[in-house]
C-alpha cells in the first residue's frame, strides 16, 4: 500500500468524528518528504479548536499509523 493510501485510509477512519462534529478532512496530498496537505471543512474550518484538532488528532494518529508522516498541514 502506497504512502498515499496509507494516510488516505487513516483519513477515513477520522472522517465519522469531525462528521459528528458538523466537520470534515479534505486529502489533497501528501509529499515524498512526509508533509500531509488536508484542508479542514465545515465546523473543522472555522472552530476556534482547529489547530488542536489538527495536531493532536489528525497529525498524531497519522504519525502513530502510518511510517513516514512528519506533519499534517491544513491549506
Amino acid at each position: 500500500m502506497s504512502l498515499q493510501e496509507q494516510v488516505q485510509s487513516v483519513l477515513e477512519q477520522i472522517r465519522p468524528m469531525l462528521q459528528a462534529d458538523g466537520g470534515d478532512v479534505q486529502f489533497l496530498g501528501v509529499s515524498d518528504d512526509g508533509v500531509v496537505k488536508v484542508s479542514l471543512q465545515g465546523a473543522c474550518g472555522s472552530c476556534q479548536f482547529s489547530t488542536m484538532t489538527l495536531k493532536h488528532g489528525i497529525e498524531a494518529r497519522l504519525k502513530e499509523l502510518v511510517p513516514g508522516v512528519k506533519e499534517v498541514i491544513n491549506l
